[in-house]
Parts: structure tokens; sequence; C-alpha cells
């Protein structure tokens, strides 16, 4: 048996064929076509069709999705690609393809992916989190994806921000998801660029700030600190909650250095504890965790191609 996970982005579809002991066999990579709803499966079914038709071997699916799924209704919501919203995407395509499929939360296989044979291979309870456009999170219990009652834990991105003051934080921010001050507005990339711009009243990406705080430029350096004392702040909460045995943080920002290295220092006074034992560490997969994660996701929940599951 082999497996393979998908990692569905706004721009592209990423696979991997993969065994149960994590081997890789072969990567794919598409355009994620999305105009319409239908658009968006057919490419599904013909990238899944024509890798099981390559492989000439049974063939388990696990795919990871921007958004979650509702344990009620089975239907896609919160997710970037607003074509599959509403949708039962999981019925939809095992009705196509003839075979169970099993679906999950990005955030959820990046941390599955680290737990299985990643930096959180050694630890039962491990928490990731994504910081890059957006700010995502994932728990992964005894090598399982945790997701909740609902389907929604570790959505750091849509808690409140931790300890918000506007004369620390800068003014109140006014969420996609229509909320105040959630996590994902502050620390994101996103976030960084629309905090530097109230600081400066210029646009500047995530990368071109950075650029200017290794320069030396105050408003960039300011801007910086406050990135890095409000993940300090979350991720404290996140220890507060559920005490994981280590953090693993991905995604672009998590390259950069000067917002990551060292976070355990600011951490550590805010946590309720007398001795903060807690690592948080680079993911080992890099932007490959999620595309592993669901291949992950098949192998530990059994998904064979000849039954389906509940």
């Amino acid at each position: 048996m082999k497996y393979l996970g998908l990692d569905i982005g706004g721009s592209k579809i990423a696979a991997v064929v993969m065994d149960e002991q994590g081997h890789e066999w072969r990567r794919f990579r598409v355009e994620t076509r999305k105009q319409t709803r239908q658009q968006f499966i057919a490419t599904l079914v013909e990238l899944i069709t024509a890798i099981g038709d390559e492989l000439a071997q049974p063939l388990a699916i696990g795919i990871a999705l921007p958004g979650s799924i509702s344990p009620q209704s089975g239907k896609i919501r919160n997710a970037n690609i607003q074509v599959i919203n509403g949708c039962r995407l999981q019925d939809e395509l095992e009705q196509r393809l003839g075979q169970p499929v099993v679906l999950a939360n990005d955030g959820n296989c990046f941390a599955l992916s680290e737990a299985c044979d990643g930096a959180g291979a050694d630890y039962s309870l491990v928490f990731g989190m994504t910081l890059g456009t957006g700010c995502g999170g994932g728990i992964a219990l005894n090598r399982q994806i945790f997701p909740g009652a609902s389907g929604i834990a570790a959505e750091c991105g849509h808690i409140t921000l931790p300890g918000y003051q506007e004369v620390n934080d800068g003014p109140p921010a006014r969420c996609y998801c229509g909320k105040y001050n959630c996590v994902e507005s502050f620390i994101s990339g996103t976030g960084l660029s629309a905090r530097y711009r109230l600081l400066t009243q210029e646009a500047l990406s995530s990368q071109a700030i950075i650029a200017r705080a290794l320069e030396g430029e105050h408003a960039a350096c300011e801007q910086v600190l406050r990135f890095r004392q409000q993940l300090a702040r979350t991720l404290a909460t996140v220890v507060n909650l559920i005490d994981p045995g280590v953090i693993i943080l991905g995604g672009g920002l998590s390259n950069v250095a000067l917002l990551v290295n060292d976070l355990e220092a600011d951490v550590a006074p805010l946590v309720f504890t007398d001795h903060f034992i807690t690592p948080i560490v680079p993911a080992r997969h890099g932007d490959s965790s999620g595309m592993r994660g669901a291949a992950w996701l098949a192998v530990r929940n059994g998904v064979e191609n000849e039954t389906f599951t509940d």
C-alpha cells in the first residue's frame, strides 16, 4: 500500500506518494484551478487519477485543506478557496474516485507530519504553528490529529491577541472573519505589513520590513519587537492551555531569525510555571510538511481503497 498526500494551496496543489515509514516515492505539483467548484474538484480528481494510473497499485488518499470540515454537516468552512466553502468535498471526491478519502485542516496536517517523523517525533503532544501570509495552528496527540469537538482546535490565528493594549500593539484591527484583534491580524506576513504601514504610512512587504530592520531602521525594528512580543504572548497562552511537549514553527516567517530566534526567553516569563521547559523549534520538513502530513493522515487513519471509513 502506498499513501498519497495532497496539500491544497491557493495557487498550487502539492502532492507526495510515500510508504507507511515515510519514505517518498515521488512528488507532484499542479496549479490550483478554482474559478468554479466543478473546476476545482475536476482538478483534484484528474491529479489523483493520473497518479494512481502511474503507480498502478492500491493508493490511500489524505488531503490537507486551508479550512476545516464541520463535524455536523460535513461541509467545508473557513477556507480561503471560496468555491469550496459549503461543499461536502469528501462526499464529492469519494463518489468521483470510488474510494475513501480523508480530509483535515492544513495546520493539523503540518503538526501531524512533524509529530510522525519530524521535529516532534519524540513527543506525545505536539503543537504546530505556521507563520506565513496568515497564521495557523495544529495539534497532534500520540501521532494523531486532535481536531477538537467542533473541528476548530488550534485555530490560534482567530483567538483574540492575548494582552492586547492599544498603546503597545497599535490600533484595533478588524479581521477578515469579522472579529477584532485576531492573532492573525498581528502575527503573520499580512499583519506585519499592515502594522508597519500604520507606523510609517508606507506599504512594504514583510521581507522588505525585515531587511530594513536588519539595517537598523527604527520603525522596522519597533515592529519586529512588537511581532516577537505578540508571538510570545500567543505561545505562552498555548502552553498554559495545553502544555505541549514541543512547539514547532513552520511557514515562511519561521525562517526569519530576527522574528523567532530564542523565543523561549520571551515566552518563559509569561507562562504559569516556575520552570519553562517547552522547546520552540523549526519544522524538520519545512514546506513539505503539509503534503507529508496529509499522507500520514491516510496512514494513521487506516484509509484503504477497498472499504469506506466512518
